[in-house]
């Protein structure tokens, strides 16, 4: 769908974003193995907030993580992709799912002709980006103090 090594850059609503394919992982109430995701992602340009899959995240710093759920305080380590498949932290398990859209731009940079099935499964993952939803929550906690 979109270009990896070219960062498309959109204008939703007057916010400029970037789409990216990045890795996602769960760590609130997980060890090193909570449901995982290759998918694509927007950002907003200040690279602040991270939208993806009908959450919001913000930068953060935890012990194993390094974004935020903006809504339910959940913690997620987001970060690019690695070349060799090693996305999961060494000690997790589980397959990290990814979008059927971004099969073969992850084949192309891993340099594989197929993906392993053992660690992964092929999900349709929705286009749902909540920027109005997160921008009227974040404005409302802004005026609440």
């Amino acid at each position: 769908m979109y270009n990896l090594t070219q960062k498309l850059e959109l204008y939703s609503e007057g916010l400029q974003v970037i789409y990216d394919l990045m890795y996602i992982e769960l760590k609130t109430g997980y060890s090193d193995d909570g449901p995982a995701w290759i998918g694509y992602v927007k950002t907003s340009q200040s690279k602040k907030t991270i939208y993806f899959n009908d959450h919001a995240f913000q930068k953060y710093i935890g012990n194993y993580s390094n974004y935020i759920d903006v809504e339910t305080g959940d913690e997620y380590w987001i970060s690019g992709l690695k070349r060799r498949e090693s996305n999961r932290h060494w000690a997790g398990h589980g397959k990290i799912m990814i979008d059927q859209r971004a099969v073969k731009e992850y084949l192309s940079l891993i340099g594989e002709k197929e993906l392993s099935l053992n660690w992964f499964e092929v999900v349709e993952i929705e286009d749902k980006f909540p920027i109005e939803r997160i921008r009227k929550l974040l404005n409302k906690k802004d005026s609440d103090k």
